[in-house]
């Protein structure tokens, strides 16, 4: 028989610290986030770095045997790097599941010519440089939408800004939804409130935000946040699996990705990486039954949001015309 006590809301090691005179300062509500997604739920799951069919294949798979629930699965290296008939295949094998599907767009600064980006300082970093690049990016976005893909991952305030009046215009699906990287994440409250009135539907912080700082954030913004749970190294690689309760608690709503530590970059994604790519895919999974696993003990896993929910909500915009 499962003890009652077991699965009652507690913080990591409550019970034995209390007991040894160790026991933390009890939470301030006035740090919790007021906000939840449409729909009812504070978090959802992300499964990040699915670098094509194969990839979401093996992820499916093992997110059906470890019993992960999956709101959104992302890839990282482009729409420009998988076929037409690839996009169509992970298209249709997500929608078939209720998942969100995201596709990253476009040319980056750190690929092309640039050589500031080669830089200690990373110059512009994954910025679009120049008209081509952005054309390059809002081509990608009318392909993928066009053959079925309902969520864009951009890494630029200028391409995002572009994405959001195309979809205002009705050259993209008035339903596409508009995912900021991790790579140009804001790091402050006032930078997180001029994202989501660029059009920003989901924006994902860097992994090193304190506690704090999501508070922050969250007493000017209630557009979605994702935040790595686990980060690549190339972000960090921060593991912050004993704080998925907290973080829900201050960030919410919230998508919990699952990245992976100690593992090569992937991006852009080849068939002469595959083994790397399945292998690091199944682990991502695997991951994202650890942390679910915490929230469990912790009595703090019952607010996730129904699955097939996508939507942000009513946000906060530029006005367009201006």
């Amino acid at each position: 028989m499962t003890d009652a006590s077991a699965t009652a809301p507690r913080r990591p090691g409550e019970q034995a610290l209390t007991a040894l005179g160790l026991g933390a300062p009890a939470l301030d509500p006035a740090d919790a986030s007021p906000h939840s997604f449409p729909g009812g739920g504070r978090w959802r799951t992300e499964i990040p770095s699915c670098e094509g069919p194969e990839a979401l294949a093996v992820v499916l798979k093992e997110a059906s045997r470890l019993d992960v629930p999956v709101h959104r699965i992302s890839q990282g290296s482009g729409v420009w790097m998988l076929t037409d008939a690839e996009i169509t295949e992970m298209a249709e094998a997500t929608a078939e599941r209720d998942i969100e599907l995201c596709l990253f767009t476009g040319p980056r600064g750190t690929w092309d010519i640039g050589g500031s980006t080669r830089t200690d300082s990373r110059g512009a970093g994954l910025r679009a440089r120049g008209h081509d690049a952005v054309a390059g990016c809002v081509e990608d976005a009318v392909r993928a939408t066009e053959l079925g893909v309902k969520c864009l991952l951009v890494a630029d305030e200028g391409v995002l800004w572009t994405l959001h009046r195309a979809r205002a215009a009705g050259i993209l699906p008035a339903d596409t939804t508009l995912k900021v990287s991790a790579l140009v994440g804001p790091v402050n409250p006032a930078s997180y409130a001029v994202y989501e009135r660029l059009g920003a539907d989901s924006i994902n912080v860097p992994s090193d935000l304190t506690l704090d700082h999501l508070t922050e954030i969250r007493r000017v913004s209630a557009t979605p946040m994702d935040m790595y749970i686990e980060a690549p190294d190339d972000l960090g690689g921060y593991v912050r699996m004993y704080e998925v309760a907290e973080l829900i608690r201050r960030g919410a709503p919230l998508y919990l990705k699952f990245g992976l530590a100690k593992a090569p970059g992937i991006y852009p994604y080849g068939h002469h990486m595959r083994e790397l790519t399945l292998a690091t895919a199944k682990e991502r999974v695997r991951r994202g039954r650890l942390a679910l696993d915490l929230l469990a003990r912790h009595g703090a896993d019952g607010e996730m949001a129904p699955l097939g929910s996508r939507l942000p909500g009513d946000l906060s915009r530029f006005d367009i015309s201006s």
